[in-house]
């Protein structure tokens, strides 16, 4: 049985599924799609640099905007400096964001220079960071991690007790090391024992593909939500189609009329809010959302090598009337 909701203190989640951040992907204009879709009930903001946001970084406070139709909403943050990490917490606060969430699951090599999946090697330093937040803001805080370093270290279940000790107030769980990237199998084991270890909610994350991977993972570890990552952009029906899912064991598949829907008001929706690179990030899901599309290859090729924003609707519309019809 799927869980109907969790609660991190007293901000109920319900559905118990959780978008999860993705550097490039989860913007405003992705998460609302999301949000518009249903059965996702917390969605999560692009992990986004203590460092530069403090410094008023134009750019990167694009990171933390978000819309009041968005909420429940997390604002996630990375950095290893304690004070600019207590600093960033607040400014989050302040912006309205229900719950507050320290990165330590990044593998990105210029992340683990300052934060991420590297704080996973200094424990003293990573309880510095976590007691400087947690004294910074009122919200929840909840930590997102991996596994550990690499397979001789790991701690996800030491940091989860050290995290609970100092206030954190849910943790998310991707099974795999740093040294992994997302390369091999996601040890749901480690997601299990952190469940065993802790009071607090955990989230489980990594190799959920399909509804059914959602419920076997609750079932083996006995996490109360899971998250979805990458099989979310490929496949933004996902959270929809597991609740459908638990509620009468099938679920129903997007149809091509379906996704050139989705693709067309996506692309609209960066053309009206004025989103920079517009074109960059309608030729990245164009190829995340056309998987499954008879002759998809062609509708890419051509998307690829638009040179505007009218252009590249304007191939998408001809190509779905041709094939839809």
């Amino acid at each position: 049985m799927f869980p109907a909701l969790f609660s991190i203190r007293d901000q109920q989640i319900a559905p118990a599924t959780v978008l999860a951040p993705m550097a490039g992907v989860t913007d405003t204009v992705f998460r609302r799609m999301i949000r518009g879709l249903g059965g996702c009930g917390l969605i999560m903001t692009e992990f986004t640099s203590a460092e530069c946001i403090t410094r008023n970084n134009a750019r990167t406070s694009r990171y933390l905007f978000f819309e009041p139709d968005e909420h429940p909403i997390t604002g996630q943050l990375f950095g290893a400096d304690a004070e600019v990490m207590g600093k960033a917490a607040g400014m989050v606060e302040q912006l309205g964001f229900d719950i507050v969430d320290v990165n330590l699951g990044c593998p990105a090599r210029k992340v683990v220079k300052c934060g991420g999946s590297g704080l996973l090697r200094d424990l003293k330093s990573l309880e510095t960071v976590l007691r400087a937040v947690r004294s910074a803001v009122k919200i929840p805080m909840t930590i997102k991690i991996r596994a550990g370093w690499d397979h001789q270290s790991i701690v996800a279940v030491e940091v989860a007790r050290l995290a609970e000790q100092i206030g954190v107030e849910g943790i998310a769980v991707h099974p795999r090391t740093r040294e992994q990237g997302y390369t091999g199998r996601a040890d749901w084991n480690v997601i299990r024992d952190v469940k065993r270890a802790v009071r607090m909610p955990v989230i489980g994350n990594g190799d959920i593909n399909s509804p059914a991977d959602a419920m076997r993972m609750l079932s083996e570890t006995g996490c109360d939500a899971v998250m979805i990552g990458r099989a979310a952009s490929n496949n933004p029906w996902i959270f929809r189609q597991i609740a459908q899912y638990a509620a009468t064991g099938a679920y129903d598949e997007p149809t091509e009329w379906d996704r050139y829907q989705l693709l067309s008001a996506y692309f609209r929706n960066l053309i009206d809010t004025e989103w920079p690179d517009a074109i960059g990030r309608m030729k990245q899901f164009t190829t995340y959302f056309t998987h499954g599309v008879r002759n998809g290859g062609e509708l890419r090729r051509n998307v690829h090598t638009s040179r505007t924003t009218a252009e590249i609707l304007d191939r998408v519309d001809s190509f779905f009337t041709q094939t839809v019809a």
